[in-house]
């Protein structure tokens, strides 16, 4: 998988992926540390969406959980991420 683009939502949107990133504590950056790094994908247990998970450039271990926009080139936008363990 090799994602090219990925969608974010006006900083300022209350409905949007950077808020609700946001709350968890995770940065637009640490997302993209794991999304342009993603070597496997898995579906979500709670919501079958992709998620991926990975070490941010900051060392957290993180899940991003997101829909896929186009395939060519590969565009997804991020619904939300999260820490995890190891």
């Amino acid at each position: 998988m090799r994602i090219s683009h990925v969608i974010w939502d006006l900083d300022d949107d209350p409905d949007g992926n950077v808020q609700h990133i946001d709350l968890h504590g995770i940065t637009i950056d640490e997302v993209e540390d794991v999304l342009f790094a993603a070597q496997e994908v898995v579906a979500s247990y709670s919501s079958g969406r992709p998620v991926v998970f990975g070490e941010t450039s900051a060392g957290k271990h993180i899940a991003v959980v997101f829909e896929v926009v186009s395939d060519e080139p590969l565009t997804v936008y991020p619904v939300t991420a999260y820490e995890t363990e190891p």
